[in-house]
């Protein structure tokens, strides 16, 4: 079972990161815009069950996840499975046209544009994103996916980086959370 281990914290100059992780080794990729469009389930209330359902559409590439609760009280560490959809706009057209029929139905959606970087930090491959999302700010993500067995290590790494990057006050909520509550 794949684990995604993560912190995310709002910031009010993305350069700085980017320099300090510069001097960590990383290098951050160019923009990309991501548009995720979040689901409800027609007989339980995600919001309740702390889950989401998102199909994330990136160019002419989509993927569906899912996200189970938040297993610990100061990450944002969860179970999450990525599926691949066809490319071109007819593989979330037809997992949308899915989702109708079963009686989802679209919450919101989540604009941003993430500038990607990957590093290797303390022997852990740490995927790091530099978030300005639309309507809520900049935002930087550290995120480690790994096994059950891993997550402890995981979160001490995260928590580390986050210390190197002089990244504090993090937010638990989700930015769909965030802008629901907007």
């Amino acid at each position: 079972m794949k684990f995604e281990v993560e912190l995310k914290f709002p910031v009010d100059d993305l350069r700085r990161v980017e320099s300090a992780l510069a001097g960590l080794g990383a290098q951050v990729e160019i923009p990309v815009k991501q548009s995720d469009f979040y689901y409800g389930h027609p007989s339980r209330d995600f919001a309740q069950t702390d889950e989401a359902l998102r199909i994330r559409r990136v160019g002419s590439k989509s993927i569906i996840t899912y996200k189970g609760p938040k297993i610990d009280e100061t990450t944002k560490t969860r179970r999450e499975i990525e599926v691949p959809l066809v490319s071109g706009s007819e593989g979330a057209a037809n997992i949308i046209e899915i989702l109708d029929a079963l009686g989802f139905s679209q919450v919101a959606e989540v604009t941003k544009n993430r500038r990607k970087a990957n590093l290797t930090f303390a022997d852990q491959d740490v995927e790091v994103a530099l978030d300005e999302v639309k309507g809520l700010g900049q935002f930087v993500e550290l995120e480690i996916s790994t096994d059950e067995a891993g997550v402890d290590a995981a979160r001490t790494v995260i928590n580390d980086l986050a210390a190197k990057l002089g990244l504090s006050g993090s937010e638990r909520r989700s930015y769909l959370e965030l802008i629901l509550e907007g």
